[in-house]
């Protein structure tokens, strides 16, 4: 008999598993999140007791709610998509036509008949890019602005909200669209905070596992920050002044600023989530070195630099694309340099940067465990071997890998460490002597893992970049896909290898930038010698068309779409074409 199942099959036994868990016999299991140490074969154990592991394992195959038997698009992009009713100035959003589903052959020729035979391996749900933001942190650099749309975006004060309500969107939909079996989990590929700061890992946290959440920092009765600074550079909502958006028709909306400080709710998702890192998460302003105790200093400090001689910032930010200053010092003596034109804010310890010791313990911290699972892929064995990569079982005959691609040595590309990658070759062995498939997950793409910088822990360690990763993955033929993000851009690329291993790379657009989506990733086996893999976009649940008067939670979500669609600069490629998006991608069978 075949040791592929179906998921329902598996949602439907979960007890097996659960004792197999339980008495140790399933080396990687739903939900342990079991993670190699770099130095040794043997998993490291967890904190967690087998029984706490064996009601995980039950989750990781808990039914959603109302699964259909038949396909369905309804919540999904196939359905309808945010898009313009009007064609200048300020452009107000509505119901726009579907995308819809566009089958690649690139790897593999699609065979007739497959959609009566297949069977499904797995379905979750990808979010990336999420920046849940604190917009008054005194660290970040607005004042880039004229250098690089991501310095201050006028739809950031509402992030919280927005990212609620796409796990709403999440835990409305009746199972996977394709095939209509449960959702096993989501996953994050990274940049779930923005600054690197306490106040916005909190936040984060509560928004997927469910709280309350007050998206503000420092004086707690109002906003302290660029958009009532009364500088023109910003959109001032709540201000009669003509600022540079409100010339481009940016909306008067007075009670904005104190709407977007106020208490959110989450009901956090209703499916396991598993977590991964990216360089916003590790890096202070995503880009510089951690541990420099000046940056710790201002982060949670009562000055704010808000505006920046022109010439003086094209400087700072063409170093910043360069990699010139990937520790922060020149950064430092701008911030330094610019001591009297900075504004007086409220000072806050939550603003601290967390390290990456601290980001480990917040998600194992039980307060955050939601429905699971304890540590969100993270473990004991992580804390003490300072990592913050990991293994999961998907299902009986998937696993995942989540990777730590950022580089503490600085500069908003990546890399892998030596230890690292050689885990990622032996962890893929492993797999394909169990008969496992296994999908990688990471923040950054194959094509931005560029960055050699040394690792300052660990400064004899060589870094790995994108090219060595795909030649590595190439190898092992039971990979099927590497699903990240950081390019905030739809993107599917096939690769193939000369052994005859094969996969596709799924990047998916953020959630802070327009089009503001998630992707729903379902593995089906056809039984015909290919695998197919259905990718179907999900927006927010918040409305596409937006009431200027209703700041509520939910006019928020739909306000912080519309706002990042009109946003100055904002890329019209990030949708990616047709065939990076709804997709039926197929493969051979390793």
């Amino acid at each position: 008999m075949s040791r592929i199942r179906s998921v329902a099959a598996a949602a439907t036994n979960p007890d097996r598993r659960a004792l197999l868990a339980a008495t140790g016999a399933v080396g990687l299991s739903a939900g342990i999140g079991f993670a190699l140490r770099p130095e040794t074969d043997a998993p490291a154990a967890t904190a967690t007791t087998a029984a706490d592991r064996a009601a995980t394992v039950s989750l990781s195959n808990r039914e959603a709610q109302a699964a259909p038997l038949t396909p369905y698009t309804r919540g999904t992009t196939l359905a309808s998509v945010a898009a313009p009713r009007t064609s200048s100035g300020y452009r107000r959003l509505g119901d726009g036509p579907a995308w819809s589903r566009v089958v690649r052959g690139d790897l593999a020729t699609p065979k007739s008949g497959r959609e009566t035979r297949r069977t499904t391996l797995a379905s979750f749900v990808q979010f990336t890019d999420l920046h849940v933001v604190d917009v008054q942190h005194p660290l970040r650099y607005e004042y880039l602005r004229a250098q690089t749309a991501s310095a201050w975006r006028p739809q950031e004060a509402l992030s919280v909200a927005g990212a609620v309500s796409l796990v709403e969107r999440v835990n409305a939909l009746r199972g996977a669209p394709v095939t209509g079996s449960p959702l096993h989990f989501v996953m994050t590929t990274g940049d779930n905070t923005d600054n690197n700061s306490k106040t916005e890992l909190d936040w984060f946290l509560k928004v997927m596992s469910g709280g309350r959440i007050t998206p503000n920092s420092g004086d707690p009765r109002r906003y302290e920050g660029v958009q009532n600074s009364g500088l023109k550079l910003y959109w001032q909502p709540d201000a009669a002044l003509r600022d540079a958006d409100k010339q481009l028709g940016f909306p008067h909306l007075e009670g904005f600023l104190d709407a977007a400080i106020r208490e959110v709710n989450s009901p956090g998702l209703n499916v396991p989530w598993y977590s991964t890192v990216g360089n916003h998460d590790s890096l202070p302003g995503g880009c510089y070195a951690p541990g420099d105790s000046f940056f710790a200093d201002f982060a949670v400090g009562g000055k704010k630099l808000m505006t920046l001689d022109e010439q003086v910032g094209k400087a700072i930010w063409d170093n910043v694309k360069s990699g010139g200053d990937p520790r922060g010092t020149e950064w430092k003596d701008l911030i330094k340099s610019q001591a009297e034109k900075m504004r007086s804010v409220t000072p806050d310890e939550n603003r601290a940067p967390f390290t990456p010791l601290e980001y480990l313990k917040a998600h194992l911290d039980p307060a955050h465990r939601g429905y699971g699972p304890v540590g969100h892929g993270y473990s004991q064995a992580n804390l003490d071997a300072g990592t913050q990569y990991y293994a999961f079982r998907i299902a009986d005959d998937v696993i995942g890998i989540s990777l730590d691609s950022t580089d503490p040595g600085g500069h908003y590309e990546g890399s892998l460490g030596t230890a690292q990658l050689t885990w990622l070759d032996r962890t893929l062995k492993e797999a394909a002597k169990d008969g496992s498939y296994a999908v990688l997950f990471s923040h950054h793409t194959s094509k931005s893992m560029r960055n050699l910088n040394k690792d300052p822990a660990r400064p004899t360690e060589a870094r790995h970049g994108g090219d060595e990763v795909l030649a590595l993955l190439g190898r092992h033929r039971n990979v099927l896909a590497w699903v990240n993000g950081h390019s905030h851009r739809n993107r599917i690329t096939p690769h193939s290898s000369a052994n005859g291993g094969s996969f596709w790379e799924i990047s998916t657009a953020s959630h802070i930038d327009f089009p503001q989506l998630a992707r729903v990733i379902e593995l089906v086996d056809n039984k015909d010698g290919t695998i197919s893999l259905f990718t179907t976009l999900i927006e927010s649940a918040a409305p596409h068309a937006t009431d200027f008067s209703d700041l509520s939670q939910t006019g928020l979500a739909a306000l912080y779409r519309e706002l990042s669609f009109n946003a100055p600069g904002r890329r019209d490629t990030l949708t990616g074409t047709p065939g990076d998006r709804n997709t039926e991608l197929v493969l051979r069978k390793g």
